[in-house]
């Protein structure tokens, strides 16, 4: 089939891999099914077909987060995470991801989930799977267990289990059980440790309640807990900073020296460019955005809405590019531009 370069898609089974070929082999974006003759027992392959065979034809799968923040690591860039609220958000994010040819990750919220419900999920894992690019769908400060178990069996593959609210040991109780509760369903799992001052979404943490990643603490976490990527507090905050930034990158050198997974940034909203590059070279490999995507779908909206006469079409049309534009200038900070071949192999 002369096949040089293909997008790993994901496993059917451990050692059974999938790919999407390469535009130069003999099927362009053909997905193929690699089944090695020495994997699996007598029953493996009708376990693949039985299992992953719906009505419509096979399911296309996504890239993992973990090989996404993987890839990242080795090329020196970093992920965005953008959170969405609706098919707009969605078609903003994928958009711009496709026109950079960069992966993304496209986030839901506590809220947003309990508002519209595991079909938002559902189209959101449609889009991802139809991009042209690698995306996958990242559950963002999810405190419950239900509705982690919920979004998992509906298909979620990227998790953030949130107990950074809880006392150390709370926290990392809760952790270690969500990150085997995500290894049964074949899911990548970020958590966090310290917390982030700030609001978002209707959670708000006061200053005062803040507290900063501990580097020694971190390498225990981490071992304890098995998580794939770790974000950090570092004077990152949650929406609007309220003056300028602080933000301790002696702490983030430390934690990356010493951690051995990918580290995340959240309350990348109002970051100076030259700060966003400083927390990329000492190990930042995904950025959380929310903020400036939705603070842009207001404004489109309300900019959009002032004629008498209202096309509803062209008002999502209006948000839509107002969002994609501020997710493609965040993905030239981040140096995800044209990475997505860095998942190729």
């Amino acid at each position: 089939m002369h096949v040089r370069r293909a997008l790993v898609l994901g496993q059917m089974l451990p050692g059974v891999p999938v790919w999407r070929l390469g535009d130069d082999s003999r099927f362009p974006g053909l997905v193929y099914v690699v089944y090695p003759g020495n994997v699996g027992g007598a029953d493996a392959l009708t376990h693949i077909v039985t299992a992953f065979l719906p009505e419509k034809g096979w399911t296309l799968m996504l890239v993992s987060t973990a090989a996404m923040l993987q890839a990242a690591e080795a090329g020196g860039y970093a992920v965005g995470g953008f959170n969405v609220y609706d098919l707009n958000g969605v078609k903003a994010v994928i958009g711009a991801a496709e026109a950079a040819r960069s992966p993304v990750l496209v986030q839901i919220l506590p809220g947003t989930l309990e508002q519209r419900g595991l079909p938002l999920v559902a189209m959101c894992l449609a889009a991802a799977r139809e991009a042209a690019v690698p995306v996958n769908v990242h559950l963002d400060h999810f405190k419950v267990a239900a509705d982690i178990t919920a979004c998992l069996e509906a298909g979620v593959t990227s998790i953030m289990a949130d107990g950074s609210h809880h006392p150390y040991q709370e926290n990392l109780a809760f952790t270690r059980q969500m990150a085997a509760l995500a290894r049964q369903h074949g899911a990548a799992i970020e958590a966090e440790l310290g917390q982030l001052s700030g609001s978002e979404d209707g959670f708000t943490v006061a200053e005062y309640q803040a507290s900063l990643t501990d580097p020694a603490q971190a390498v225990d976490y981490v071992a304890a807990t098995g998580v794939d990527s770790l974000a950090v507090c570092v004077g990152n905050v949650h929406g609007p900073y309220p003056g300028e930034p602080q933000i301790d990158f002696d702490r983030l050198a430390t934690i990356h020296d010493r951690v051995d997974v990918p580290l995340v940034m959240h309350g990348a909203s109002g970051l100076p460019a030259a700060m966003i590059t400083r927390a990329i070279e000492l190990g930042i490999r995904k950025f959380n955005v929310n903020t400036e995507v939705r603070d842009a779908y207001l404004a489109a909206l309300k900019q959009a809405l002032a004629p008498d006469k209202i096309n509803i079409l062209a008002v999502m049309a209006h948000c839509v590019a107002a969002m994609q534009a501020v997710v493609a200038e965040k993905m030239a900070l981040f140096g995800s531009v044209d990475q997505h071949r860095l998942l190729k192999g």
